[in-house]
C-alpha cells in the first residue's frame, strides 16, 4: 500500500478523502440518530408490538451485523473500499425508506435485519479507508475527528427527529429525511471515488478469504481484545434498546435529553480523555472504560432524578469515549496493512455482545417490569464488568508482543554489522 503524500495530504493536516469521511460520518449519523434511537419507542407506542418482541426485533439487526462484518471488510480489501461503501449506503437508504412504509411485524425483522447488514459493511469499511489515508502518527486524531462528528450527529439528529415527529403517528417523515440524507452520502461517495483515485488502489490484496480467516482468528491479541468488547458493546446497545424503553415508554423528553447530555459529552471530554489516556496502554484505557460503562449503566436503574440520570450518562459516556476510540486506534495497531479492512470487519463480531444484550434487556423489562430498574440495570452492569479480565489478559500479551518486536528490531544492526 502507498504511503506517499497523495495518501496522506500535506503535513499536519488529514487527507482529503480523510475529511470525506469525517463529514459523511456526520451526514449519516444525525439521519441515524433522528430515528433509529426512537425505533422502540416507535414500534411500541404506534405499532402496538409487545417489549419482548420488540427486543427481538432490534436484536436481529446486532445479529445481522455481527454475522455480516468480517466479510464486508474483507471485500473491501480484495476489491476496494469504494464499491462495498456505495453499495451498502445506497442499500441502507431503501431499509429507512421501507421504516416508513412497513406495517406487518415480519417488514420490521427484515428491514432491522438489513439496518444491522448495511451498517456492518459499511462501518468497518469507512474506518479502514480512513485508516489507509491517514498516516500512523495522525490515526488518532483523525478517529477523534470522526468520534465527534459521530456525536454532533448524536446530538442534532434526536432533536430534528423529535421535532419531525418520530415515534409518534407522523413517523413517516422522519425516516424518509433519513433516506434522503443517506442518498446524499452515496452520491458523495461516487463523487469521491472518482476525484480521488490516485494513489488508493482498488485491490489491495489477494490473500483468499479462507486465510484472512486463519491469520484474523489465530492473532490472540486481537481475540482478547475482541471477547472483551462483546460485552463492552453489549453495554452500550442499551442506549438505543432497553434504557430508550425503560425511560422513552413514559418519558419519551427524558430520554431525548439524555442523548444530548451523551453527545454533549462526548465533546468535552473527548480531547482531555485521548491526552491523558496517551499516558496508559490502549488497552488499560479499554478496562477503564469497561468500569465506568458499567457504573453509568446501573445509575440509569437506580436513579430517577433528571440530575442523577444525567450523571449517570456522563459517566456512561466516558466509557464508550475511551472503548470505542481507543479501541479503533488499538485494531489500526494490531492489523497488518494488507488485512486493515478484515480486523476492522472482525471487530463486528462484537455486535453478538449488543444482540444478545438487546435481546436480554427486552426479556428482563417484559419478565421482571418497569418498575424493576435497580435488578435489570445491576444485572447488566455485571455483565459488562466480564470483559475486564479479557482486556487484563490482551495487554498482558499485547505488552510482551512488543517487547519481542522490539528485542528483535534492536538485533538488527549488530546482526547487520556481523555480516
Amino acid at each position: 500500500m502507498r504511503t506517499d503524500r497523495k495518501i496522506t495530504g500535506k503535513r499536519g493536516s488529514f487527507h482529503p478523502v480523510a475529511w470525506g469521511i469525517i463529514v459523511g460520518t456526520f451526514l449519516s449519523r444525525t439521519g441515524f440518530f433522528m430515528t433509529i434511537p426512537f425505533l422502540g419507542i416507535y414500534l411500541g407506542k404506534v405499532k402496538g408490538i409487545d417489549p419482548a418482541t420488540i427486543g427481538a426485533i432490534l436484536a436481529v439487526s446486532l445479529l445481522a451485523g455481527t454475522i455480516s462484518s468480517f466479510f464486508g471488510g474483507a471485500l473491501s480489501d480484495r476489491f476496494g473500499r469504494y464499491p462495498v461503501m456505495i453499495v451498502s449506503m445506497g442499500v441502507w437508504s431503501l431499509v429507512f425508506a421501507g421504516f416508513a412504509i412497513a406495517d406487518a411485524t415480519w417488514m420490521f425483522f427484515v428491514l432491522s435485519a438489513c439496518n444491522g447488514l448495511c451498517r456492518s459493511v459499511f462501518e468497518p469499511t469507512s474506518r479502514a479507508l480512513l485508516a489507509d489515508v491517514t498516516p500512523a502518527e495522525r490515526r488518532s486524531d483523525a478517529f477523534n475527528a470522526r468520534y465527534f462528528a459521530i456525536n454532533i450527529g448524536g446530538a442534532i439528529g434526536p432533536l430534528v427527529g423529535l421535532k419531525l415527529g418520530v415515534g409518534g403517528s407522523s413517523s413517516f417523515l422522519p425516516f424518509m429525511v433519513s433516506a434522503s440524507i443517506f442518498v446524499l452520502y452515496t452520491v458523495l461517495l461516487i463523487i469521491f471515488m472518482l476525484i480521488f483515485t490516485h494513489g488508493i488502489p482498488e485491490k489491495t490484496t489477494n490473500v483468499p478469504m479462507k486465510q484472512m480467516v486463519q491469520i484474523v482468528f489465530t492473532d490472540k491479541v486481537f481475540l482478547y481484545f475482541l471477547l472483551g468488547n462483546v460485552f463492552v458493546a453489549g453495554a452500550y446497545s442499551h442506549l438505543d434498546t432497553t434504557l430508550s424503553q425503560y425511560i422513552g415508554h413514559d418519558r419519551v423528553e427524558a430520554y431525548s435529553f439524555l442523548f444530548v447530555v451523551n453527545t454533549l459529552s462526548v465533546l468535552v471530554f473527548q480531547y482531555p480523555l485521548g491526552k491523558l489516556m496517551k499516558r496508559f496502554s490502549a488497552l488499560t484505557s479499554l478496562k477503564a472504560g469497561c468500569l465506568l460503562f458499567g457504573i453509568g449503566l446501573f445509575g440509569f436503574g437506580i436513579f430517577e432524578s433528571l440530575y442523577l440520570l444525567a450523571l449517570s450518562m456522563v459517566l456512561f459516556t466516558i466509557g464508550e469515549i475511551l472503548c470505542f476510540v481507543i479501541g479503533d486506534v488499538l485494531i489500526g495497531e494490531i492489523a497488518p496493512d494488507h488485512l486493515r479492512g478484515a480486523y476492522y470487519g472482525a471487530g463486528g463480531f462484537a455486535f453478538i455482545g449488543q444482540s444478545l444484550c438487546a435481546w436480554l434487556g427486552g426479556i428482563l423489562l417484559g419478565t421482571l417490569g418497569f418498575g424493576q430498574g435497580p435488578l435489570i440495570f445491576g444485572i447488566l452492569m455485571l455483565l459488562t464488568f466480564i470483559a475486564f479480565p479479557f482486556f487484563h489478559q490482551g495487554q498482558r500479551m499485547w505488552e510482551k508482543r512488543q517487547q519481542a518486536e522490539q528485542e528483535k528490531h534492536d538485533s538488527l544492526p549488530s546482526v547487520i554489522a556481523g555480516q
